[in-house]
């Protein structure tokens, strides 16, 4: 039987009961449910809104589905729509009519709400010990690589001298800006809406700061309407993931950049590659490649969430229900995309002889020539067009900078010297770029110890 079954004066279509259900997917939120009705129950009782002894009752029906759920002993029914009702149901079998108080006071939208909180509140850290562990791999293939030079790019052109540890701190640092926007996010969302009632909240003599505080929020929140209306922490947790995936991507990208025999910067252990059915020769790096592909279906949960709640008007509308299932996804698809990526990452095997190589043939260290002109009294401008025929020059004839003889050199400008060698030779163009952030060596120890002090202050 329906709970508006008294108004109604036929079923409900057995299309719309299946349309209606939510059972399928927010079961997940059982136990925060069963959290969430503990605190009411308790309060309810403390109130003398109901009696101290349906209060006990209640919270021992509770405990012992809890307990029976999570040992597989409970079987949901679409016919009780959601887990709000199959639990309600569940707990009036067991105890009788004490049961059927639990629900005083309260809605089944601000239940949900509350619900939701709770989970993403949970989901949150799981989510952010999981970058802080891909943080720990990343100093770690830091350290080992801070004098491996490589040729930085822009436009995926040859640019300039850093090293390969310099660039895993880039993404690092990405990845601790995940993380203090997750931390964020929890922070803004740890307000209780229970006791927001459907809308308006309760004639019943409450105390929503009871319950707020035994679930672990900061307080209740101080409008009803505004407690069962919005869903901006979930919104706003779907964006962050997807930064945070976009940022794995970028990642993901240049990994399979750099797999590719016309990079061949790193190897992939073949735990974290696979083959072909038909080229015997390939190993593909498929765990980079399906991280890209999954950016797109967060993006999608974001988007669809989004698009969702645009146009509802106050307070809560059914459309509403179609808030689970894409913050779901997007979580699981998150908490399986990192630690893979972690993995893969620390048991790469990096080829720094190719990356020598690479920073040697792209006229990378043009800037420290023209730098080294400057210095001698060159205008900076002029520096630059001579720098620019000489790689012009370089060019045509299948030299590099530093094969130029100093006769060739002086050609274009006299104020070239014999020092000119050791500015142009790629290890100290790198060494030489001690500017805070930059690549030397002593500005990326400091870069990996900042990483290494954020997650140790997390721990």
């Amino acid at each position: 039987m329906k709970l508006w079954s008294g108004r109604f004066a036929k079923d409900t279509d057995a299309l719309v009961n299946e349309l209606n259900a939510s059972i399928s997917f927010d079961q997940r939120l059982y136990r925060e449910d069963i959290q969430g009705s503990l605190a009411h129950a308790k309060m309810l009782g403390d109130c003398g809104v109901i009696s101290p002894e349906d209060a006990a009752a209640i919270a021992g029906g509770l405990n012992g589905i809890l307990q029976d759920i999570e040992a597989g002993k409970v079987e949901f029914t679409a016919d009780n729509e959601d887990i709000h009702m199959n639990i309600e149901a569940l707990l009036t079998a067991r105890i009788g009519d004490a049961g059927k108080r639990l629900h005083t006071a309260r809605s089944r939208n601000d239940q949900v709400a509350l619900d939701f909180r709770m989970y993403v509140r949970r989901e949150i850290p799981v989510i952010i010990d999981q970058l802080l562990e891909l943080e720990r791999v990343l100093c770690k293939q830091g350290r080992q690589y801070q004098s491996a030079v490589m040729p930085g790019y822009t436009h995926l052109q040859r640019a300039q001298p850093i090293s390969f540890a310099q660039h895993l701190m880039a993404y690092a640092q990405m990845f601790a800006r995940d993380v203090t926007r997750l931390e964020d996010c929890a922070k803004r969302l740890n307000v209780c809406p229970l006791g927001s009632g459907a809308l308006a909240g309760t004639t019943y003599p409450i105390n929503r700061a009871q319950t707020a505080a035994d679930l672990g929020f900061d307080g209740p929140m101080s409008n009803s309407l505004d407690g069962v209306s919005d869903r901006d922490y979930a919104l706003e947790l779907l964006s962050d993931l997807s930064i945070l995936m976009m940022h794995l991507s970028r990642f993901a990208e240049e990994i399979i950049l750099w797999c590719s025999w016309e990079f061949k910067f790193i190897e992939l252990d073949d735990a974290y590659a696979t083959g072909s059915s038909i080229m015997p020769q390939k190993k593909n790096p498929d765990v980079a490649e399906l991280v890209r592909g999954k950016t797109g279906r967060v993006y999608g949960d974001l988007m669809g969430l989004l698009t969702v709640m645009k146009g509802l008007p106050l307070a809560y509308n059914k459309d509403m229900q179609e808030d689970k299932e894409p913050v779901f996804d997007a979580l699981d698809t998150v908490e399986m995309c990192i630690p893979v990526f972690a993995a893969m990452l620390d048991t790469m095997t990096v080829r720094t002889d190719n990356m020598r190589k690479a920073a040697g043939r792209g006229f990378i260290n043009a800037t420290d020539c023209a730098d080294y002109l400057t210095k001698k009294g060159m205008p900076f401008r002029d520096a630059y067009t001579v720098t620019g025929r000489l790689v012009a020059d370089c060019t045509a004839r299948g030299k590099t900078l530093e094969e130029l003889t100093l006769e060739e050199l002086r050609e274009v400008s006299d104020l070239f010297g014999q020092d000119v060698y050791e500015a142009l030779n790629l290890e100290n163009c790198m060494a030489l770029r001690n500017s805070f952030g930059g690549p030397a060596r002593e500005s990326v120890e400091r870069q990996i110890a900042l990483i290494e002090a954020f997650t140790e202050a997390r721990n």
